[in-house]
């Protein structure tokens, strides 16, 4: 009798421990699981920063580009559209374009057009936007012409 209540008592433990690692087992699935879910968010939300980034950068080298060649060549660029070479901008898949126009109150209406890709995700973005335009010599937009007297 004895000897049979022993092998059923390890019996017994043994089927505990082999539960207690099948339970552990599936607790740690679950939390990778979980885990996993959150890495894929977090990517999601970085690349998505870094787009908006770019375009932002984007966006100020057009406009930039496009006040300085309005003053600089006239009317030589107006109503064409303009693809800016951004290879040296290190954004890989992006693409900037460039139109300039002119409204009937003498201000420029620049269209920039911008597209940026990470992975499998792609940012476009494209908006119109006026600048005024000021004589070479005058610090700033706006500003009285003065005698060197003055």
């Amino acid at each position: 009798m004895k000897g049979s209540d022993t092998k059923m008592t390890e019996q017994k433990q043994n089927g505990f421990v082999l539960i207690l690692v099948i339970t552990v087992i599936a607790v740690i699935g679950i939390q990778l699981f979980a885990l996993a879910g959150i890495a894929n968010t977090m990517q999601f939300q970085s690349h998505t920063a870094y787009l908006r980034a770019c375009e932002r950068n984007l966006l100020a080298s057009g406009l930039a580009w496009a006040k300085q060649n309005i003053q600089n060549e006239g009317g030589e660029i107006l109503g064409k559209m303009i693809e800016l070479d951004v290879s040296r901008m290190n954004i890989r898949g992006s693409a900037l374009d460039v139109t300039i126009g002119t409204q009937p109150d003498g201000k420029a209406e620049v269209q920039v057009n911008s597209s940026c890709t990470r992975g499998r995700q792609t940012l476009k973005g494209d908006g119109r936007y006026r600048i005024e335009l000021y004589d070479k010599q005058e610090a700033t937009p706006g500003a009285r012409k003065r005698a060197a007297g003055d």
